[in-house]
């Protein structure tokens, strides 16, 4: 599935949780809370990966783990969405920025490497 298809999706889910949130709460969650919500997912998602590691007790991680990745792009696409981020355009433009960053430097005739350029 692709990064657009997935965020329609999450879009979609998202409406959904607004529409409970509203029933519940009398209005959608802000930005603020959906960040703080995904601040939760991350933490469920570390203790699993603790558990992965044998770090620490836990049952069905393996379907656990991939739940609570799943939770976490949820957050980052739905995130993206509500403050207008292109989310496509800024993973390609980061990645390139690392890449560049990251790739080793040919040496010139002196024997030093170019400047590296700021990302």
């Amino acid at each position: 599935m692709s990064l657009a298809a997935l965020s329609t999706r999450a879009r979609r889910v998202r409406k959904l949780y607004a529409a409970l949130e509203t029933r519940r709460g009398g209005r959608p969650w802000s930005g603020a809370e959906l960040a703080q919500g995904f601040v939760g997912d991350v933490g469920d998602l570390m203790k699993l990966v603790q558990a992965k590691e044998g770090r620490r007790p836990g049952r069905n991680v393996d379907a656990a783990l991939a739940h609570e990745l799943a939770d976490c792009l949820w957050s980052v696409l739905v995130l993206a969405d509500a403050y207008g981020v292109d989310l496509d355009a800024a993973f390609r433009r980061t990645m390139t920025g690392l890449e560049r960053k990251l790739t080793p430097r040919r040496r010139t005739r002196t024997g030093r490497t170019p400047r590296a350029r700021r990302c």
